[in-house]
Formats: C-alpha cells, sequence, structure tokens
C-alpha cells in the first residue's frame, strides 16, 4: 500500500478553503495519512509556499510526531497541548502554523504539504529551530514521504494583511 497524505478539507491540487488561510481562521487544516511504512517510528510534517516571491516560504513545521497517528485534527497548536508534538519556527518567525496569504496580484500560490515517515523515535532531538533545520536533520532517518498539494490565490488586501518571508 502506497503512503499517502489527504484532507478531508481539500483534494490534492484544489483550493485550499479560507478557513485555513491568513484571510481566514488561519488554523492549520485536518491531515489524514494512510500505507505507514511499519518500521516508522515516528512523523515530521512541514508546509511550504512553492511560488513564494523570493523563494521558498516555510509556513508550518511539526515533528515527533507519534508512530501510531494517522491524522492531524483541525487547528494543531490551538487549544490544550495533548501529546508532545514539537513546532518549529516557521519563515515568519512563529512556532505555529501561518496559513496561506500570497500578496496581492500575485495569482495562485501552491501550498505543499509534506509528511515523512523516519526510522528515528520521538523525542528527536530538535530544539526549536528553523523548519528548514528540521527537514536538514529529520533527511537521514526519512523512509518513506508523502506530500499533498493545495492552491490559494488570497483575496486583496491591504499592504497591513500582505505578508511574505
Amino acid at each position: 500500500m502506497a503512503f499517502v497524505l489527504s484532507s478531508p478539507a481539500f483534494k490534492n491540487g484544489e483550493e485550499i478553503p479560507s478557513r485555513y488561510t491568513g484571510d481566514g481562521a488561519n488554523v492549520s487544516p485536518p491531515l489524514e495519512w494512510s500505507g505507514t511504512p511499519p518500521e516508522t517510528r515516528s512523523f515530521v510534517l512541514i508546509m511550504e509556499d512553492l511560488d513564494a516571491p523570493a523563494r521558498q516560504a516555510r509556513h508550518w513545521g511539526l515533528y515527533d510526531i507519534m508512530p501510531e497517528r494517522v491524522m492531524l485534527p483541525e487547528a494543531v497548536g490551538h487549544g490544550v497541548k495533548m501529546e508532545p508534538i514539537g513546532h518549529c519556527i516557521n519563515d515568519f518567525g512563529h512556532s505555529h502554523y501561518d496559513g496561506p496569504a500570497p500578496p496581492d496580484g500575485d495569482g495562485p500560490h501552491r501550498y505543499l504539504f509534506t509528511i515523512a515517515a523516519l526510522d528515528i523515535a520521538v523525542p528527536m532531538p530538535i530544539p526549536k529551530e528553523p523548519i528548514a533545520d528540521l527537514w536538514e536533520a529529520a533527511r537521514s532517518h526519512i523512509i518513506a514521504e508523502t506530500s499533498l498539494l493545495g492552491t490559494y490565490c488570497g483575496r486583496r488586501r491591504g499592504p497591513e494583511r500582505s505578508r511574505s518571508p
């Protein structure tokens, strides 16, 4: 069985609902995965904007996701912490999810959610570091990875709402 990442909120290649963007509630979408390799000891997950003006912009990074998990609910990181999922510093300087909010006139952006199954158990020896450092540390431990692509065009906003790293 293939390792697959999906969301009940949007299908691969479809638009991310505004609730999960900087124009909406700015909460993470629910994610589900299946086909996890049996030797998985933990997961890491990142979300990045493939069409950011200057470079890829990493919006979200999680690590120490337990191997028994098969989903993440909506709004991870909001509310009471139920398990020791680690949150990296995103390219906006935050240790939480920052949803899509492309600059005005930039057209649709592609946002890639990638989850990797790792051969290393939690806790991973990663302090709150930038997402790029998490991915580099995880790279040699990746057993399998899978991605989900969403798009978002944004809605017209003033300069105070526009952000880019």
